[in-house]
């Protein structure tokens, strides 16, 4: 198997939380990171400069991953740094705000669905046209986004986002199946409730108190741990796991 070292992934949603988590692990295990952002542009920056002040090398791109010719761009300058696309994470995700389905717009619904499963989908076939051994690709890996919301379906709350997430489950098991044989390795990652803003800090003590009975450890997880499973099964440690949805929910 190749080293990892200078292999070259691709993170959606990059600016904060998982995102930004997630490719300043990458960096700091010898990738080259390119983190996608669609407001935060000082955010994005910032964890670039992270990556480079600890050695690493990341860039930012703003891309609204929504609109497929934003994505289409995204990927032409993917092209043109020519770094040879191993990893692509899908971690681009809204919620929507909290709602029962009878107060849910239509414009909400489709912000959520645009952001959580069109561009997620969109991203993962340009990963694979340029992934696949098929089509003279090296082969990589993708990782998509769950989450444990897939389980109960957030009655009251997202149960829009929840859908989403279904999808992206069902997603995740199909073009694991159709790629395969192509190199591609394709999983998902369903975190459960996580820290992924200091800011949420409380927001999230609260949320913790009404699941705790349901959450076996008994605590939120952290971004970062969130992270290190994306990472595992974006690594050659992970090998043989595709079609694989991995929680990182604490039992829950």
């Amino acid at each position: 198997m190749m080293s990892e070292r200078n292999r070259f992934a691709l993170i959606t949603g990059g600016s904060r939380g998982i995102g930004a988590a997630t490719a300043r692990l990458f960096a700091a295990r010898g990738w080259r990171v390119a983190l996608t952002y669609r407001d935060g542009r000082d955010q994005a920056e910032q964890v670039v400069a992270d990556i480079a002040e600890a050695g690493g090398s990341a860039s930012a791109h703003r891309c609204d991953t929504r609109n497929e010719a934003e994505i289409v761009d995204l990927f032409a300058v993917m092209d043109e740094m020519d770094v040879g696309l191993r990893a692509l994470v899908n971690n681009a995700g809204v919620t929507g705000p909290r709602t029962r389905l009878a107060d849910l717009t239509a414009e909400t619904l489709r912000e959520v669905t645009g952001v959580n499963l069109v561009g997620c989908v969109l991203c993962a076939r340009e990963a694979v046209r340029r992934m696949s051994t098929a089509a003279g690709g090296a082969g990589g890996s993708i990782v998509n986004l769950s989450s444990t919301a897939t389980a109960l379906g957030s009655p009251n709350q997202w149960i829009h986002y929840a859908a989403t997430k279904g999808a992206i489950d069902i997603f995740t098991r199909g073009l694991a199946h159709e790629v395969a044989e192509e190199g591609i390795r394709v999983n998902a990652v369903s975190p459960g409730l996580t820290l992924t803003d200091p800011a949420q800090a409380d927001a999230i003590a609260a949320r913790l108190e009404e699941l705790r009975r349901e959450i076996p450890m008994g605590r939120a997880g952290t971004a970062e741990e969130v992270a290190e499973a994306i990472y595992w099964l974006c690594s050659d440690a992970a090998s043989y796991v595709t079609g694989a949805v991995l929680p990182a929910a604490g039992g829950r």
